[in-house]
């Protein structure tokens, strides 16, 4: 049946997917990553511009489902081992760049006022790399295997686990006010249970899960969509965060 209240969303998804595909062709002709194409996209569809999008509930869901599913597949591309098989050059590197990010950004931030908490998320963001943008741009020029890009994977790797660390620790810090020693101990036994269930899941339920539906792109699509949002999920009633669920 149709629901009336449901064909602006409708609409506006379907110009933000035709705005994403014009400005994907014309990334391609211009030979430019399809990633700025789509964050120019974004842009243009924002209030600030065109101001197609209006739902805006709506899209802050789809919005937080999409990044769910592409953290879920940055954290297929970890590979740990590669940090042993690179070893001083990713661990120095990556850890080195953090550090110096992240501790100007957290001087600057303090100089312009602003409270420790509020700091640390600033350093924080400031010590990201973006590993989704980076792994996409040395794929489609077929350069991961190379050595240039296994270096950068190996200390993207290293920052993505710091990274997640990180966050368990400032989100605790935000959310217990003043007892973070109080805030932080939930968090920590969160974090230790989804590890716990995912290592479980991947262990023993995700080999033959996979090899029973592998015939079906459909439901392979669907498994790892579900699966993405079901972490992610579960992450967030931990108080971590759908984001860390995804990775």
């Amino acid at each position: 049946m149709h629901d009336a209240s449901l064909a602006p969303v409708f609409t506006e998804v379907a110009l933000l997917v035709l705005l994403a595909a014009g400005l994907g062709l014309a990334g391609m002709a211009l030979r430019q990553p399809l990633v700025v194409a789509f964050i120019a996209a974004g842009i243009l569809a924002g209030p600030d511009v065109m101001g197609l999008v209006q739902s805006e509930a709506f899209i802050a869901l789809l919005s937080q489902i999409s990044i769910a599913v592409l953290l879920f597949l940055v954290g297929l591309k970890l590979d740990v081992t590669l940090i042993r098989s690179l070893g001083a050059v990713a661990v120095i590197a990556g850890i080195g760049q953090m550090a110096f990010s992240a501790g100007l950004g957290f001087a600057l931030a303090l100089v312009l006022g602003l409270t420790p908490v509020a700091a640390a998320y600033v350093a924080l963001a400031l010590s990201f790399s973006s590993t989704i943008i980076i792994v996409k741009m040395l794929s489609d020029k077929r350069e991961i295997d190379s050595l240039h890009g296994r270096i950068a994977l190996g200390i993207l790797i290293v920052q993505d686990l710091a990274v997640v660390l990180a966050m368990v620790a400032v989100s605790a810090l935000s959310a217990g006010g003043g007892d973070h020693q109080a805030a932080l101990a939930p968090m920590a036994l969160g974090t230790v249970a989804i590890l716990a269930v995912v290592w479980v899941f991947v262990r023993w339920l995700a080999g033959p899960l996979l090899s029973l539906i592998a015939r079906s792109p459909e439901l392979v699509v669907i498994f790892a969509v579900g699966w993405a949002a079901g972490f992610a999920a579960m992450a967030d009633t931990a108080g971590l965060g759908q984001e860390l669920g995804g990775l």
